[in-house]
């Protein structure tokens, strides 16, 4: 297969869209040479699909300095709900205390442009059909015929991933309790929008752009084998509302079910696996899309660094370490949610019991930061509750004036925050990799949920913004948090 290279690469992508790509620009940033395989020939995307982000989402888009470009096309909502009881994000301690609506397309062609700028290359109209791995790389091969050779292969290719399977990964969970049809249509009547709810889940119309319907039903039977149909459109509408109102055409019309699995490793040797070809779900809290590109800023820098001989091979080991639980318990709320959706008294009973939970500030805002991201903590060990949180993004003063915490992530290396006494903590062994910052700040320190905290005298962060060492007057675990996770010292 050597023979037949056409290019190499330090990583390929299979998979160009959300996760693929936030992974592709993680590590452009990080100077590795990475190239995406997309099926699609444009970055058109079929359908509304996802439909916005969650606060942490857009935290970690603001830590690359690109949140703007998103936040000018949507729109800031209060998106976050747990089985229909809306939780408000509005007095949390962040920049960014609500969502965004934004269409995933849009949100994959600014995402796209990005990467473009990045001048990250991508071969459009083909996929990956089958790799080969050894002790040096992978033997990519592609639908055209093509072939390409990386030292590392990442599945960012959906629920479906034929990177997992051919990787051997198993994908154990739970089969499909539920199916929906949901579609973008043209009708003759006047719909009936809202929710409307019954034993068997929820359905719903609601009008969209240039006097289209948007339209999500449940089906009577599970549906996971053929396409679905307009005629099977019709007929759920018929036995749904008693009316097809006029059902003309669908631009856009598919299928989803609650179906719950996730892989039982993110990496087989030299190949990882990141988003929905890791974990699929119910959509109800809309997590799949924040959960894959999380995964992509969790896995970037770690493998650039491994990629790039800074660290060694087991860093990566902390990628499934830190992400595997967080998507298990996305998991487990979705399922809870599709239960919380259907309608019989019982079930209505439970939904306005927890509904009163929720309006309580404590359950609220533990639910909020759950759902949104904002309260993901990587067990670090024990010791200052910032270790392994996502840092605030505080206002600082530094020699250069004044900066936000944000603004020094946007290179995506990592930073070690000195506000103590100037001096006092060396990290020259590491000079290299670790960017020293002096600064002051005097407001107070704040996490969602957990409120007020101690404030420390210097805190080390992780390209991804999660704490990866705290200070607390003195630096003992500084030089062994600086090799775990930026590689040993550099002699001196």
């Amino acid at each position: 297969m050597h023979a037949d290279v056409v290019a190499q690469h330090a990583v390929v992508i299979a998979g160009g869209g959300p996760t693929g790509l936030m992974l592709a620009a993680e590590l452009a940033l990080a100077q590795v040479d990475v190239a995406i395989v997309e099926r699609r020939a444009s970055q058109e995307v079929a359908g509304s699909r996802a439909r916005g982000l969650h606060a942490r989402s857009l935290e970690v888009l603001d830590q690359r300095g690109v949140v703007e470009r998103f936040v000018s096309q949507g729109q800031a909502v209060q998106n976050v709900a747990f089985g229909q009881a809306p939780l408000d994000l509005s007095d949390f301690p962040t920049r960014h205390n609500h969502g965004l609506a934004l269409l995933q397309e849009r949100f994959e062609r600014i995402l796209a442009e990005w990467v473009g700028e990045l001048a990250v290359p991508l071969y459009r109209g083909c996929e990956v059909t089958g790799f080969a791995q050894d002790d040096t790389g992978v033997d990519v091969e592609l639908s055209d015929g093509r072939a390409l050779r990386a030292k590392y292969l990442v599945g960012c290719d959906g629920g479906r991933s034929l990177i997992r399977k051919a990787a051997g990964i198993e994908f154990p969970g739970w089969d499909a309790s539920i199916s929906y049809l949901i579609a973008e249509v043209e009708m003759t009547g006047a719909p009936a929008f809202g929710i409307r709810r019954d034993e068997k889940g929820t359905y719903a119309m609601g009008p969209l752009e240039d006097g289209r319907v948007g339209v999500v039903l449940r089906e009577e039977q599970v549906g996971t084998g053929d396409a679905p149909t307009l005629e099977g459109l019709r007929e759920g509408l018929v036995a749904l509302y008693g009316t097809d109102y006029g059902l003309r055409s669908a631009a856009y019309l598919s299928r989803f079910t609650d179906m719950t699995r996730q892989a039982a490793s993110y990496r087989n040797l030299r190949v990882l696996l990141a988003g929905d070809a890791a974990h699929v779900h119910s959509p109800m809290g809309g997590q799949g899309l924040n959960l894959g590109v999380q995964d992509a800023v969790n896995l970037g820098w770690k493998l650039a660094q491994v990629v790039r001989g800074v660290s060694p091979e087991n860093l990566l080991d902390t990628y499934q370490a830190e992400r595997h639980p967080v998507a298990a318990r996305a998991l487990r709320k979705t399922m809870a949610q599709t239960a919380l959706s259907r309608g019989d008294a019982r079930m209505d009973a439970v939904r306005e019991t927890l509904a009163e939970l929720l309006r309580m500030d404590g359950p609220r805002k533990q639910y909020a930061a759950m759902m949104s991201g904002l309260d993901v903590h990587y067990d670090l060990g024990d010791g200052h509750p910032l270790l392994g949180r996502r840092m605030p993004d505080l206002d600082l003063v530094t020699a250069d004036g004044p900066r936000r915490v944000f603004h020094l992530l946007h290179d995506a290396r990592p930073v070690l925050l000195d506000l103590g006494e100037p001096g006092t903590l060396d990290i020259t062994p590491w000079a290299d990799r670790v960017r020293r910052v002096a600064a002051r700040y005097t407001g107070a320190w704040e996490l969602p949920v957990l409120g007020a905290v101690t404030a420390p005298v210097a805190v080390l962060i992780r390209p991804d913004g999660h704490v990866a060492w705290v200070g607390e007057g003195t630096d003992p675990g500084l030089r062994e948090a600086l090799t775990r996770w930026f590689g040993p010292p550099r002699a001196t």
